[in-house]
């Protein structure tokens, strides 16, 4: 399957970040230039300290930049110290650990940003309901957190991350927590997610074969202050199994990015 590509979904343009920390100044990404277009999946991969969760929060809205600018959905994100909260009012994220609210039972843990925007009750369940069976939970929706696996609570995450139907999904090391074999089946699990979706993806990832497998395209961030050294193009056929990673030139990839990460230390 082919995706349509659109316009810029996000555009940064000299946008650099720097930390204050103990009166010292930390800068943790240079002055970069990304641009991801709409309806791609594209890749952060780095170094540990590189900048990859910070550029990811900074297309959130979660962080202002120290200089630069940044566009999101064609709209300016900051004026200054002030969020435009409807930039990324169509972007949802997704971290590492699931997030997830104990007391409340995965199918109201999915509904919550509906029901924060006010969506009916019987939309909400009918959304509820179409995206569990999305994920691979249907079934679990009265469910506690406690109650299911680790796959299973991010699952749920990104069901969350999805019930408002946002054009942007942001994602930092989703998986990162997860058993190898349990990994890989989450791997095809978001593939076809975002293929059903049509959504644009931005994941961070410290995994090489997970970064070739699910990317477009591969942006390499160097050791801080993170800058982009390389941007690097996956172009399999889609959908892509498992047994991609057998291939030839799958390996020519995953390679060379290992190559270009030993070569930082």
């Amino acid at each position: 399957m082919t995706k349509a590509r659109g316009d810029h979904a996000i555009e940064l343009v000299g946008v650099g970040k720097t930390y204050e920390e103990d009166e010292q100044s930390v800068v943790a990404l240079a002055p970069t230039d990304v641009s991801v277009i709409s309806g791609e999946f594209l890749v952060l991969i780095g170094p540990s300290g590189c900048g990859k969760t910070t550029l990811l929060r900074l297309m959130a809205g979660l962080i202002a930049p120290s200089s630069g600018n940044i566009r999101v959905a064609e709209r300016d994100l900051w004026a200054g110290e002030r969020r435009d909260n409807e930039a990324v009012r169509n972007v949802g994220v997704v971290f590492q650990d699931a997030n997830l609210f104990p007391w409340l039972t995965i199918e109201k843990n999915i509904a919550l940003p509906l029901e924060l925007r006010s969506v009916p009750a019987a939309e909400r369940r009918r959304r509820v309901a179409e995206l569990t069976k999305l994920v691979g939970i249907e079934g679990f929706e009265t469910k506690w957190p406690r109650q299911l696996s680790g796959g299973m609570r991010q699952r749920a995450a990104i069901a969350r991350a999805l019930s408002y139907q946002p054009e942007i999904l942001l994602m930092d090391e989703p998986f990162g927590a997860l058993d190898a074999m349990t990994r890989d089946i989450m791997n095809v699990e978001l593939q076809d997610i975002w293929l059903k979706t049509g959504c644009t993806i931005v994941l961070v990832t410290h995994s090489i074969p997970e970064a070739v497998f699910l990317a477009d395209r591969i942006l390499v961030l160097s050791p801080r202050p993170g800058r982009v050294e390389a941007a690097i193009d996956a172009a399999f056929p889609r959908p892509r199994g498992l047994a991609v990673q057998a291939l030839p030139e799958f390996q020519a990839i995953a390679s060379d990015l290992r190559e270009r990460l030993e070569g930082f230390r």
